[in-house]
Parts: C-alpha cells; structure tokens; sequence
C-alpha cells in the first residue's frame, strides 16, 4: 500500500469466482487478498471489486479505480481522496485483526 499524491494505492490480489465476494487478507508481498463471487467475464470481477472495496473503505464508487490489471489476477487500486491510515484501519477492522 502506497501513497500518490493524496490518493492511495492499493495492490490487491483477486479471486474471482469464488464461493462468496469477502476480503480474505493481506499477503506476505504487501498486496490484499480478496475473493470474488463474480466470474472474469465482460469486467463483472472488477466491477465487484470496486463496489467492494468502497463499501468497506466507506467511500463512494467513483473514488476507487482499478489503474493497472484490469485483466489480471493482480491489480493496482487507487482510493482517492483517503488517507492511507483510513484504509489500513478500515481493512483491518473488516479482518478483525489488531495487529
């Protein structure tokens, strides 16, 4: 998770067609995993992850943009406008995780 300006970027990791769309965890590259219910068909997988990732960072769809991966499994976000300390303590608060 970096900074650009004051936005901040994201390096997820995706599943798609998974069992249920959920934010699974960070892994050990940095990056976050999250499972998607939506197949990688015609952009639904990405759509879902927008909409996921702005219900859990509270922030409104047009603030989270997929900049780079849009076809692949390992995508860069960006979350504009958000502090990176918002984001951090959003995520974990959905893991249920302190540290």
């Amino acid at each position: 998770m970096s900074k650009e300006n004051e936005n901040c970027l994201l390096t997820v990791r995706v599943q798609p067609g998974a069992s249920r769309t959920e934010i699974a965890g960070p892994m050990t590259d940095g990056s976050v995993k999250v499972r998607l219910k939506a197949a990688p068909v015609g952009g639904k997988a990405n759509r879902e992850l927008v909409t996921l990732l702005a219900s859990v960072l509270r922030v409104p769809t047009s603030s989270v943009r997929i900049v780079r991966g849009l076809t692949s499994r390992r995508k860069s976000v960006t979350i504009e406008k958000v502090r990176r300390s918002k984001v951090e303590e959003l995520l974990k608060g959905k893991l249920g995780r302190d540290d």
